[in-house]
C-alpha cells in the first residue's frame, strides 16, 4: 500500500503505480465526496471535444421562426421576472 502527504498547499499526490492502473493522466478532475470512511475521489467523465459544425442545429426548432425583437423581448421579460421574484 502507497500512502502519500497533505502538502500546505492542501494538495495531495496520487501515487504513480495508482495513476498509472487507472490511466489518469495530468489534468484528471474528480468530484470529491465526503464519506463515513473518508474522502472518496470519483474521476469526471470527460465531455468529447467538437466542433461548432458538428453541433450547429442539433437543436431544430420545428415552429415558425422568431424575430430578433421578439428574442429580445422574451429575454427582457425573463430577466425581469427573475428580478421581481428576488433570483438575482
Amino acid at each position: 500500500m502507497d500512502t502519500t502527504t497533505l502538502s500546505t498547499k492542501g494538495q495531495i499526490v496520487l501515487p504513480k503505480t495508482l495513476r498509472e492502473t487507472r490511466r489518469w493522466p495530468p489534468g484528471t478532475e474528480f468530484r470529491v465526496e465526503e464519506t463515513p470512511e473518508g474522502v472518496l475521489l470519483r474521476p469526471l467523465k470527460p465531455v468529447a471535444k467538437s466542433t461548432l459544425s458538428e453541433v450547429a442545429g442539433c437543436l431544430r426548432w420545428t415552429g415558425k421562426p422568431k424575430r430578433v425583437a421578439q428574442m429580445r423581448g422574451a429575454i427582457a421579460r425573463k430577466i425581469k421576472s427573475r428580478y421581481d421574484s428576488g433570483r438575482y
